[in-house]
């Protein structure tokens, strides 16, 4: 087999930039993605991938499910409960599923999950620590009912004056404070940004501090959207009984989510209702005001109320569901859409079969069948026999005629070698390409990387 070199100009690497669609449906206290079903396994419960959610690594799916018992010590019990010693057994059993594990030792290796307490005085050394797959994300939402800047000191409800009080030093809502440097940041690229700001119109001058509105955060999982959510692409829809009273879009590319639609109150339409952050994914919604003049249980932490966009995504992974809520919460429905972002590295290869050359075939019928392969062969010699013919395979236009001999093969696959010709990949054509002797050919091969 011989070897091909690939030239510098038979390389070429460049980035190809898609912009896919992503739509979700919040509805009776579920999520659908992209119009997906709820989807589960052929084998078993062990796939807890319901509509609306991803599936990371695709671990676990359709895995035959079965229980051997784990050879663990003496000492070890169910989980939850604990020996005479205050010590914590391990499960029994293992599933037959995949899961990821450490094991106790001197590296203090563990999961985020374990703390440093239950670490050190639950497990002994050699102990199995273990978590579960599949891993999966979705979209979630988080309302701010009390003001998003209030200060707690020991986790309970807030009085009306804990955001005041200096003694206090504990956000309430984390998930806030984390975002607000980051919000100040896009305050350049427009004023809704700042946590503090103001704005103004012809008649009217706003004035807002984000830490004393109530806030609706709506969390996107980059897996979803790549690098950025394409500014322009997004839009938030409110429905109650299937007709929309308001609808959120991004026209200026600044992240500011203005309304567009209201079919009861016009006059709301072109305030700014919140604000998106393209590469982080968050959607920051303070808009406050009536979008008709019906009343819904939206939330269980509020008695019924008008739509708002305060209230908008009730029901995705927040806990709000009917039984928490109230009935008529079905008559409410979301949807939110976009378009991500996504760079994909390719690497284009240009396969050159030059005139004269790649004329040979490792197929065994390449050679004419029943001739002597060798021609002498001893303790000493190894030869073969030099006058093999090569098998005619050109065509004839006339009936049991065989036309003149041709040198020609069939290519139908091309190996790809690195510099120490080690195979690192194989290119196979969908049909196999004839190459006569005075033929120049060119494969076109394409990698994402």
């Amino acid at each position: 087999m011989s070897y091909r070199k690939f030239k510098p100009n038979d390389i070429i690497l460049n980035t190809m930039k898609t912009y896919p669609s992503c739509e979700f449906l919040i509805f009776d206290g579920r999520v659908y993605y992209n119009n997906i079903p709820v989807r589960s396994g052929s084998i078993g419960p062990q796939v807890p991938i319901t509509g609306g959610f991803i599936s990371l690594y695709e671990y676990n799916v359709d895995r035959n499910q079965h229980q051997t018992l784990i050879p663990v010590p003496a000492w070890q019990l169910a989980v939850g409960q604990k020996d005479a010693e205050g010590r914590k057994g391990t499960a029994p059993y293992d599933e037959g599923i995949i899961y990821p594990f450490i094991t106790k030792d001197s590296a203090r290796s563990s999961f985020k999950t374990a703390g440093a307490t239950s670490y050190n005085n639950e497990f002994q050394y050699g102990d199995l620590l273990r978590e579960n797959y599949p891993l999966s994300a979705s979209i979630t939402r988080e309302f701010m009912y009390y003001p998003a800047g209030t200060l707690i000191d020991d986790g309970t409800v807030p009085a009306a004056d804990d955001a005041y009080d200096p003694q206090f030093t504990k956000p309430l809502y984390r998930h806030y404070y984390a975002l607000k440097n980051r919000l100040n940041f896009y305050g350049l690229r427009s004023v809704h940004h700042k946590i503090i700001g103001t704005s103004s119109t012809d008649t009217v001058e706003y004035r807002w501090d984000k830490d004393d509105q109530q806030i609706n955060l709506i969390s996107i999982p980059s897996i979803f959207f790549g690098t950025k959510i394409k500014p322009g692409t997004v839009s938030l829809k409110w429905y109650v009984t299937g007709s929309l009273v308001g609808e959120l879009t991004d026209p200026k590319r600044n992240g500011e989510l203005i309304q567009r639609s209201g079919s009861v109150y016009p006059t709301h339409d072109g305030k700014t209702a919140g604000v998106i952050l393209y590469e982080e994914g968050f959607i920051v919604l303070t808009g406050s005001w009536g979008l008709n003049s019906e009343t819904i249980p939206i939330t269980s932490a509020a008695a019924s109320d008008n739509p708002k966009w305060i209230y908008f995504g009730a029901g995705a992974q927040d806990g709000v569901t009917q039984a928490s809520a109230g009935a008529n919460y079905k008559n409410a429905s979301f949807s939110l859409s976009f378009r991500g972002t996504t760079e994909t590295q390719v690497m284009t290869m240009f396969a050159q079969a030059k005139r004269g050359k790649v004329n040979y075939s490792n197929n065994p019928t390449f050679i004419q069948y029943g001739q002597t392969v060798l021609h002498a062969t001893s303790s000493k010699v190894y030869e073969e026999n030099s006058n093999r013919i090569i098998k005619n395979t050109t065509t004839s236009s006339y009936s049991d005629f065989s036309a003149s001999f041709k040198r020609q093969v069939y290519i139908s696959r091309i190996a790809i070698y690195d510099k120490s010709r080690n195979l690192i990949g194989i290119a196979t054509l969908s049909n196999p390409i004839r190459k006569e002797e005075d033929q120049d050919l060119t494969f076109k091969i394409r990698l994402d990387i």
